[in-house]
């Protein structure tokens, strides 16, 4: 008996290979992207933020062809160790470490999967590469480095009659330890003293605030994750004491800081967000250059000056480009 098919069924048969194939693409297409932050506070939340934009806008869409995966270590270095196993025992195609200690603590678990760093000041002192230039391993990101000659400029406009400026800052972060280091040599150059308030620990920042009362002009807020995530507490103190608060981060300012010169984090997320899409569309990230920015923005706000004891000048609030009111 000969066996007859007709051109559909062969057609039939012939398509669901052919669609079993197309369904394995789309699989095969699709992408794991892991984050962390050390802590959960504004600045670092809009990085994680920006870099989810970055990869929608690029095609990378969270539920649709894109795993994205976000754990915070809420500020405990051993937590941070954990997620860092976590994310290296996944192995996604690219982890995103957003601060320095989270990136110290991926970097040092995984030396195979991709990890772009960010929000880190100073990539190569807290050792996640070994210079600005393509490190050659798989580690690559961007830096939020603070201009501090233009930030010693802003503290002499706030307060032009400044001689002592306190600094707040975790003595066990490398990324702030790198800050005062830069900081010490900025003030000496500007005439300036630089009077310095350690805060190990969160809970420890409302009394390192304290501790510079009676012993400063000025409070200087780096971009510090205990300090920011204990910000509330510095500006207690300092409306108390009528000592005005500048700061490193922008953020800060809607806080209660009388002024800040500094990046748009959600501006960084994103610049951190086109070098995952990179790595994901197949670049190596040793080959990819550290960046950082040179996106900077003025941010006042009159009435926390007020009540800090300044009033900023026509000239500063017009050169601003955010007054908070």
């Amino acid at each position: 008996m000969k066996a007859y098919f007709s051109t559909s069924a062969l057609c039939a048969c012939l398509a669901v290979p052919f669609a079993l194939m197309a369904a394995g693409a789309i699989h095969a297409a699709d992408k794991t992207v892991a984050v962390t932050a050390i802590v959960e506070h504004p600045a670092l939340d809009a990085v994680r933020d920006g870099v989810k934009e970055e990869l929608k806008a690029s095609g990378f869409e969270a539920g649709k062809n894109l795993k994205f995966e976000y754990q915070s270590a809420q500020g405990n270095t051993g937590t941070a160790a954990q997620i860092a196993r976590k994310y290296a025992g996944d192995r996604p195609d690219v982890i995103v470490a957003i601060a320095t200690p989270s990136a110290q603590a991926v970097v040092a678990t995984t030396k195979s999967v991709p990890v772009v760093y960010s929000a880190v000041t100073d990539p190569v002192a807290a050792k996640l590469v070994s210079g600005w230039g393509p490190s050659g391993t798989n580690v690559t990101g961007v830096s939020d480095q603070s201009p501090l000659d233009k930030h010693i400029a802003l503290i002499r406009q706030v307060v032009p009659k400044a001689a002592r400026v306190g600094v707040i800052y975790s003595p066990g972060e490398a990324n702030s330890v790198a800050i005062v280091e830069a900081l010490r040599k900025a003030a000496a150059a500007a005439d300036l003293k630089l009077v310095e308030g350690a805060a190990a620990r969160t809970v420890d920042v409302p009394g390192a605030a304290q501790s510079l009362v009676g012993k400063v002009d000025v409070i200087y807020t780096p971009t510090d994750n205990n300090v920011m995530s204990a910000f509330e507490g510095i500006i207690k103190v300092a409306q108390q004491a009528k000592i005005p608060v500048v700061a490193a981060d922008t953020g800060g300012v809607k806080r209660g800081a009388v002024a800040a010169l500094g990046l748009n984090y959600a501006d960084l997320g994103r610049q951190t967000g086109r070098i995952v899409v990179r790595i994901l569309k197949g670049e190596a990230p040793g080959a990819i250059a550290s960046e950082t920015s040179s996106k900077f923005e003025l941010h006042v706000n009159p009435e926390a000056a007020q009540k800090q004891g300044v009033v900023l000048s026509d000239a500063l609030l017009k050169s601003a480009a955010v007054v908070v009111k």
